[in-house]
């Protein structure tokens, strides 16, 4: 099993744990992963663009000159695609880009993501996050105290005033352990977990 060492906030090493073999210790599936980021970034695009055919577009009602014997090509609308201000031809409509991606795959790539982050020696573990108040100094001192800069924290369950610390500070993130998903866990240099969120991941995920 996987060994690190725990923290406190004051940034020295209290003790030690394991991490499950199974969630910390899994091979590390790139293309697994690869595959996961696209089907995120795919769900959160919002597909509302769209243009005007011909039907949709005003005015060309009438037939500018009449079929016959006047020497220039038969129309039937100021409105059609060659003419300007027509209509657009097969142009982007509204549409979801999500698609699905099978729970087994889904979970090897969470396996993967965490296991990459132990075997970087990107991830800490802090036996608490005791932040009473909402105050943005508090977690960087934190975080200076760990010397990171970027950052996910992950706690067992959301609290007010962690999260509210941290959300003015550029490049960290904190979330409840429920919540992770390889994206951020990519996105983000190193991996800070609680007790309890190591605790609740290897419950859930395991």
């Amino acid at each position: 099993m996987p060994t690190v060492a725990v923290y406190n906030t004051a940034g020295e090493q209290v003790s030690e744990i394991e991490l499950n073999e199974r969630v910390f210790g899994a091979p590390i599936r790139s293309d697994l992963m690869h595959q996961v980021v696209l089907q995120y970034l795919a769900a959160r695009r919002s597909g509302t663009h769209k243009v005007k055919n011909r039907s949709e577009v005003a005015g060309g009602g009438r037939k500018p000159w009449r079929q016959k014997g006047t020497g220039r090509a038969r129309q039937g609308s100021t409105r059609s695609p060659q003419w300007k201000g027509g209509g657009v031809v097969f142009g982007p409509t509204p549409r979801s880009y999500a698609f699905s991606v099978p729970k087994k795959v889904r979970r090897l790539a969470l396996y993967s993501a965490l296991s990459s982050k132990v075997a970087e020696g990107k991830i800490i573990v802090l036996d608490g996050l005791n932040i009473e108040q909402p105050k943005t100094k508090e977690m960087v001192a934190v975080l200076d105290k760990l010397n990171l800069k970027k950052a996910l924290v992950v706690d067992g369950e959301k609290k007010r005033a962690p999260y509210l610390s941290t959300r003015n500070i550029e490049g960290v993130k904190y979330m409840e352990a429920n919540g992770i998903n390889v994206y951020e866990l990519l996105r983000y240099e190193h991996l800070v977990l609680t007790k309890d969120a190591v605790a609740k991941v290897e419950e859930v995920f395991a």
